[in-house]
């Protein structure tokens, strides 16, 4: 068996619209694959333990991410610890700045009614947590919208110079045509089926 894990991204859920796309396409079409999507904290401290956590409770020998906005940092900081392979939907590069400009104001998750202040610890908490470089590049594979309206599309691309990358025109920040992609998703992270 193989396993995939969708982390989801900040004020997001396992109830948005790609991560479902995901744990449909994946019970039809490759019903071999146990899908994973917890539901994260936006505190990153807690995060980790959520994510190593689960990782521990998943014997499949194949494991795959799919990292949406923050779920990229956050597939690219397993990647680092663990070695496996992510697909990034549009990431978040240094989630550290972006917390900065909201620190204690409240946010409300789109999909919960949870609300959460951030502060200048969570940040700096991101920060100690960035890589500063990329050991596995191969185990990456960047998709990126260029009208991507929450993230500056050229961040990622910087930081993942080396890795395979798509980067398409216009789009948005929930990156259209993401089901479309799921074939090859699935192809770059887990083994094909023997037959």
């Amino acid at each position: 068996m193989a396993a995939i894990v969708y982390i989801h991204g900040f004020l997001s859920s396992p109830g948005s619209v790609k991560a479902e796309q995901t744990r449909a396409w994946l019970r039809e079409q490759r019903p071999d694959v146990r899908y994973y999507c917890p539901y994260l904290s936006p505190y990153p401290e807690q995060t980790q333990t959520q994510l190593l956590d689960l990782l521990a409770t998943i014997d499949d020998p194949d494991i795959g991410l799919i990292g949406s906005s923050l779920g990229g940092f956050w597939s690219t900081w397993l990647v680092e610890k663990l070695g496996l392979r992510a697909v990034l939907i549009n990431p978040s590069v240094s989630p550290h700045l972006l917390i900065e400009r909201v620190k204690d104001i409240p946010q409300h998750n789109y999909h919960t009614r949870d609300s959460y202040v951030m502060t200048s610890a969570h940040a700096a908490q991101f920060r100690a947590l960035e890589p500063e470089v990329l050991q596995y590049p191969q185990h990456y594979w960047l998709l990126a919208q260029e009208g991507d309206e929450t993230l500056d599309y050229r961040q990622a691309v910087r930081r993942y110079r080396g890795c395979r990358q798509t980067i398409e025109p216009g789009g948005d920040h929930a990156f259209q045509g993401y089901v479309d992609k799921l074939p090859a998703i699935v192809e770059f992270l887990l083994p094909p089926v023997a037959g």
